[in-house]
């Protein structure tokens, strides 16, 4: 499995990143989904213009705000996206975190645990309602649709946000992929307790747990020269030279298992520009060729 190389977007510079993301040969753009916030774009509105101005790049909310976004809706959204750009989608979806924010948009709050149905329900709508087939009647505690036709186009790749131990077990029985909280890497605590829940969940669905990939966002320096040391003392990666990120993510794929990367960088001084370039055209190249088989 290809690993993916990826790159935060900023609101700012979003179209001039995106272009030069695509430019440089990286696998994917995401933007963040935060309809609360008024100087926030729309997610979905920002991955279209982006995907109307790249070619090759898939594009992806990092991650989905479903309270706000219906699940049919957000359906035909994603199959329309997708079919409109050659398929560079891929869904990035969570049960939703910040209520006190979300409620402002009309939303009725829902438990932790309704939280977490709803997320199954999503998934599990969404993919009925891709890939072509007859009418499709779903009736959900959450959501409920009466011979509804599905798009003809394929569910994209579906990444999770999950953290809590029932969501992360939605994640082994229905997802595609899995995106760890709070930054955290593959030598964290989170990781390292998280991932096995979604493995035995994913056994006991019958599923590979191979097949569900683990993409971690990630933050750093990077660095024209070494670092003494590319972890802080609580353990949490610092960043480094391009050597030190290349060691690093070459074991992070074939230790522990990493299918992809996607950086945002750390307000340093460097320009957004250079420290994408550093990130797409040299230690994205040399990870990829390190751990070719």
């Amino acid at each position: 499995m290809k690993t993916l190389f990826g790159f935060g977007l900023a609101d700012d510079q979003l179209l001039s990143q995106a272009v030069q993301a695509d430019r440089e040969d990286l696998d994917l753009v995401t933007v963040s989904d935060h309809p609360y916030l008024h100087d926030r774009l729309d997610a979905y509105a920002a991955l279209g213009l982006v995907l109307g101005r790249t070619d090759k790049i898939t594009a992806a909310v990092n991650v989905t705000n479903l309270p706000s976004r219906p699940a049919p809706m957000l359906a035909r959204t994603v199959t329309s996206l997708s079919k409109l750009s050659g398929g560079r989608v891929a869904l990035g979806i969570g049960a939703g975190g910040l209520w006190r924010e979300i409620t402002k948009l009309g939303v009725e709050p829902l438990s932790p645990a309704q939280a977490v149905k709803a997320l199954e329900e999503a998934i599990t709508l969404i993919r009925a309602l891709s890939g072509g087939g007859g009418p499709v009647t779903f009736d959900g505690e959450f959501y409920q649709v009466n011979d509804l036709i599905p798009a003809t186009v394929p569910a994209p790749p579906i990444w999770t946000g999950s953290v809590g131990p029932k969501s992360l077990a939605v994640t082994g029985r229905v997802a595609d992929g899995w995106i760890p909280g709070h930054a955290s890497d593959w030598r964290s605590d989170l990781v390292s307790t998280s991932r096995p829940l979604i493995d035995e969940a994913a056994e006991k669905a019958g599923r590979d747990p191979r097949d569900i990939a683990t993409i971690y966002n990630l933050t750093g320096h990077i660095t024209t020269a070494p670092l003494p040391a590319t972890r802080d003392a609580s353990g949490r990666w610092r960043g480094g030279s391009v050597a030190q990120w290349v060691e690093e993510l070459t074991s992070a794929v074939l230790e522990y298992g990493a299918a992809g990367f996607t950086y945002f960088p750390t307000a340093d001084g460097t320009p957004a520009t250079t420290s994408l370039s550093r990130w797409a055209t040299e230690i994205a190249p040399a990870v990829r060729e390190a751990t070719r088989t």
